[in-house]
């Protein structure tokens, strides 16, 4: 099947596409929501030469939908439908178990006439954060929330230790709570690795997110 993948940047999504691929299904594009007053990615904060590059390190078109506010739903079906005008016929997303995102998806996906597909779909925590170690994906924690994850998270790479340093703070060691966000910067699926460097930790109120450029 041909698909767009609703893509973050993070681990779970790339891990998504991930399994898509091992499936056999063929990926047409990268869906990706843009904060427009920000002039990044929603929740993992790529700004457009991030995008590109991902675009570029992945070998697949980037469709990106601006969006403010109440204007979301309106774009990301846009994007959905112009993935449909590449040839897709499902959408992906790398939703584990949150069902109130997943039916808003759903809804998204019938509007557009594309079918929803959820690789991760109910997999086990530990599974997930554990496979992507073994695979050698390369996940730069991009922001944590401050009132339950310490600081020398921030800018770290997801392996044996910092998971640790997730178990310990009692968290959803995949952060499905917003408690991080992470950027993927290499793994089996990308064509050539990101290089990025971890600049300062920025603080805004309860959140700390990491300049990496």
């Amino acid at each position: 099947m041909k698909f767009a993948m609703s893509y973050s940047c993070g681990k779970d999504s790339t891990l998504a596409l991930h399994k898509m691929l091992e499936q056999g299904h063929e990926p047409v594009c990268l869906v990706v929501m843009v904060n427009e007053a920000a002039g990044r990615s929603y929740f993992h904060g790529a700004d457009d030469s991030m995008l590109e590059r991902y675009g570029k390190a992945l070998a697949l078109p980037m469709v990106t939908c601006p969006a403010v506010g109440e204007d979301y739903q309106q774009a990301f079906e846009a994007g959905l439908a112009k993935a449909k005008s590449m040839g897709a016929e499902g959408a992906c997303f790398g939703d584990i178990d949150i069902e109130k995102n997943r039916q808003w998806e759903e809804a998204r996906c019938k509007a557009a006439r594309l079918l929803p597909c959820f690789p991760l779909w109910q997999r086990g925590r530990e599974e997930i954060v554990y496979e992507l170690i073994r695979l050698n994906y390369q996940c730069l924690v991009k922001s944590i929330d401050r009132t339950v994850l310490p600081m020398s998270l921030l800018g770290a790479v997801l392996n044996e230790s910092s998971v640790a340093a997730l178990k310990a703070a009692g968290i959803d060691i995949c952060g499905e709570n917003g408690e991080y966000h992470t950027l993927v910067t290499d793994g089996p699926i990308f064509q050539e690795p990101l290089h990025f460097k971890v600049g300062d930790k920025l603080v805004f109120g309860d959140y700390a997110v990491a300049d990496i450029q």
